[in-house]
């Protein structure tokens, strides 16, 4: 039979706590699953829990994160960008190929728990487990299937020992399905899961009902456009684009928009906060708008699956928020390091490995960032001083203008604009603008960023992944800045419905209900309680403003802008513009400043973003390590990369 060479590897095998909503999945090391240990109940329930630590090793991994975000039309590589970021940009600087794309974080993470969702599948009715626990089980599988098909086209449904069954023999051959048959496969695992899951979680972060609703939706959305392939986008292996099960693509968007329709009349558990901000603010973490998350905490090593201490960015880890946060400790003004790493949302870790495009920064600022909340609460715009925390006593700093900066006093913003008053330091200078290369604004004593001063080594930081810890205290302490982020990392939210619902209404050519379900999102984000810039209370409702300000027509563009404005840097946008086949459209082309403290002009880049690209090479240690000819491994490879 057909087998992948690490169906079975050494992971955390874990143990289920009591199985009630208010419990949380414990976790014990075990080096594997041998095969009898799935008919036991304790297997069963230990490699379900598994399955929920497996999301460790994928989102939060800053290298995955890196391969969906860098390259689009969200982000580029930062002046620390290595490898693996220039490769991604596909701008020049790098060459994504078989040994360079890190894609290759999903392929060696998921196989072995679709294998272990498989075992317990298996399993289950020996064993007496209800079909609510195997419907988790078939939700996972589902979940890996579906990111696999989206990023390398077909993989193999027969891990050694036919489709979708428990291997424990693994050898070095493999086939690999078509998309087709591994979306029949997909569609299977989701409709059971939302068929047979409970509409509220078990255990905290567990599965449910709506969380396989909106893994399905999506997933019909994305096959709907995979069989109509307006771009002529071409697939591997090769098959013709017809559904299995006999539907055609309109069949596909109505099933997702009647899926989301359904689960926001229902929302059990579930629904939007009441702001943009309390999305993803650190404090409000687990909320009731987060599905699924890969989750972390801060009391055990054991649990969290990482060390708590000082991290060089390793999977289990979650340190993607460290890559689009610039060298804020680089700032200096008479000899004070204003701006002290902290181990808070507002400043955090800085890798400076990838930046935002002056683009994506356009597409906020296309609408009124001081009425439309998401701006600010993406970004991290304004830099307090906090130098007392680092046992610098001075009551103040000099300012621009010859105005002061007062201890805890702004120091650094960045403008999204183009001022046309702004005066920068002579680029051969990083002594002047607070050592940074930052300009003067009349009027201000802070040194400021515009528009054309966003580089690759200075920009406005994703504010919205940034690691805060609770060793972290507001009045005198630093906390733990170099720490794995011990925050959950968001996968699932319930706001999605809100735009694969009108995405799909788009598809099926009605305005209305794309329009309306778009307007669900803006008016939130016309909210504010809190203007994070100031870091003050501000209460203001736009919400009636922003609904009136979306276009009567809504078009694929501003469905793709809104995706942004909401889920931007969130480690997703690569499979938005592939599934819509917009990729080469909308990122072919980006601007950005240069790699230098003091680079104020900005350039325009060309990216080559050819068909081919549309699938992920399949990794080359995969191909490396199974026993095959080199003609069948060729085969194996999506087209386009080379076997080396």
């Amino acid at each position: 039979m057909k087998k992948l060479t690490y169906i079975i590897t050494a992971f955390a095998a874990v143990v289920l706590s009591a199985a009630s909503c208010n419990k949380i999945l414990e976790e014990q090391p075990r080096t594997f699953f041998e095969p009898g240990y799935f008919q036991t109940e304790a297997g069963v329930e230990g490699g379900l829990t598994a399955l929920y630590a497996s999301l460790r090793y994928v989102y939060g991994q800053a290298y995955y994160f890196n391969i969906n975000t860098t390259g689009t039309d969200e982000a580029t590589y930062g002046q620390s960008g290595d490898g693996n970021f220039k490769d991604a940009d596909l701008s020049g600087v790098g060459s994504l190929n078989a040994s360079s794309s890190r894609s290759d974080v999903l392929w060696n993470t998921v196989f072995t728990y679709i294998n272990t969702a498989s075992g317990i599948v298996e399993n289950a009715e020996a064993v007496g487990l209800s079909d609510a626990l195997i419907a988790e089980a078939k939700f996972f599988r589902g979940w890996y299937y579906f990111q696999l098909v989206q990023t390398f086209g077909g993989v193999p449904l027969d891990l050694g020992s036919g489709d979708l069954k428990f291997n424990s023999t693994p050898s070095r051959t493999s086939v690999r399905n078509t998309v087709p048959e591994v979306y029949k496969a997909v569609f299977s695992d989701f409709e059971a899961a939302v068929n047979d899951l409970p509409d509220k979680p078990r255990v905290i972060g567990g599965v449910t009902k709506n969380v396989a609703r909106l893994a399905l939706a999506k997933a019909y959305l994305t096959f709907g456009w995979w069989l109509e392939n307006p771009k002529n986008i071409p697939t591997y292996p090769a098959a013709d684009r017809k559904d299995l099960n006999g539907h055609d693509a309109t069949w596909y968007y109505t099933q997702a928009l009647s899926i989301c329709e359904t689960a926001i009349a229902n929302p059990g558990p579930y629904g939007l906060m009441t702001t943009f901000r309390d999305v993803n603010l650190a404090a409000n973490d687990r909320n009731k708008e987060i599905l699924l998350w890969a989750d972390h905490t801060e009391k055990s090593e054991q649990y969290n699956g990482a060390s708590l201490g000082y991290s060089s960015g390793n999977a289990p880890d979650n340190f993607a928020g460290w890559m689009m946060n610039w060298n804020h400790g680089t700032v200096n003004i008479s000899g004070v390091g204003c701006i002290q790493r902290e181990a808070c949302q507002e400043v955090g870790r800085p890798w400076t490995r990838m930046a935002p495009t002056h683009e994506a920064i356009a597409v906020f600022t296309s609408q009124d960032i001081t009425k439309d909340s998401r701006f600010e609460g993406t970004f991290t715009t304004a830099y307090y001083g906090n130098w007392e925390k680092a046992g610098k006593e001075d009551e103040s700093v000099p300012g621009a203008n010859g105005m002061t900066i007062p201890r805890g006093g702004l120091v650094i913003s960045f403008i999204p604009e183009v001022l046309d008053d702004i005066v920068y330091p002579d680029a051969q200078s990083n002594t002047n603008g607070a050592n940074v290369g930052a300009g003067t604004v009349p009027g201000r004593a802070d040194y400021v960023f515009d528009l054309n001063g966003f580089s690759r080594i200075a920009f406005p930081a994703l504010w919205k992944l940034v690691g805060q810890r609770n060793d972290y205290d507001k009045a005198n302490a630093l906390g733990s800045p170099n720490a794995a982020s011990t925050r959950p990392y968001s996968i699932l939210k319930f706001s999605d419905f809100y735009l694969t619902a009108a995405e799909a209404a788009f598809k099926l050519g009605n305005n209305t209900k794309a329009r309306d379900n778009i307007n669900v999102l803006r008016k939130r984000a016309g909210v504010w309680t809190y203007k994070q810039s100031a870091r003050s209370a501000y209460v203001a409702d736009f919400s009636e403003e922003l609904a009136d300000a979306t276009p009567a027509t809504i078009t694929l563009d501003y469905i793709l802008d809104e995706r942004m404005r909401e889920f931007y840097g969130e480690g997703f946008r690569w499979f938005d513009l592939v599934r819509t086949q917009t990729w080469a459209e909308r990122a072919g082309t980006y601007t950005i400043s240069g790699s230098s403290w003091g680079d104020h002009k900005p350039e325009t880049f060309t990216r080559t973003i050819e068909n081919y690209l549309y699938l992920r090479p399949i990794p080359q240690d995969q191909l490396n390590g199974m026993e095959m000819t080199a003609a069948e491994k060729a085969a194996y490879q999506n087209p386009g990369y080379p076997v080396e």
